[in-house]
């Protein structure tokens, strides 16, 4: 979002559920290698909020998109390790067509924009 010639950034919370579906389709993961890997992936323009992203894995495992084990700790306590469940994988894929669809209605935008746009 764009406020007085600022650019806001975009924090990207509702297009954490199909990142993550995604990551987790790669490779079943603990949280904190998840929020590491979200970073990794420059998903956002600032810092991942762990606290967000354990809320959305929780309500994801309550919907059935994710499910979770606790594996015992190699030197700590144990971890809670994620991975993307059937139904996940579906929402996936349900979440890429929507995607799409709206890439292609931010195409048309963009075009339109630079038509609009004084020629310098």
């Amino acid at each position: 979002m764009v406020v007085a010639g600022q650019d806001t950034g975009f924090t990207g919370e509702r297009l954490l559920e199909p990142h993550l579906l995604l990551l987790l389709c790669r490779k079943a993961d603990h949280g904190y290698e998840l929020i590491a890997r979200l970073a990794r992936a420059d998903f956002t323009d600032g810092e991942v909020d762990p606290a967000t992203v354990y809320r959305n894995l929780r309500r994801m495992e309550r919907e059935g998109l994710v499910g979770s084990r606790w594996e015992a700790g190699r030197s700590g306590p144990a971890r809670r390790l994620y991975e993307v469940t059937a139904r996940g994988r579906q929402a996936l894929a349900a979440w890429s067509e929507t995607i799409n669809r709206q890439r292609e209605k931010l195409s048309v935008f963009l075009a339109e924009f630079e038509r609009l746009r004084p020629q310098s």
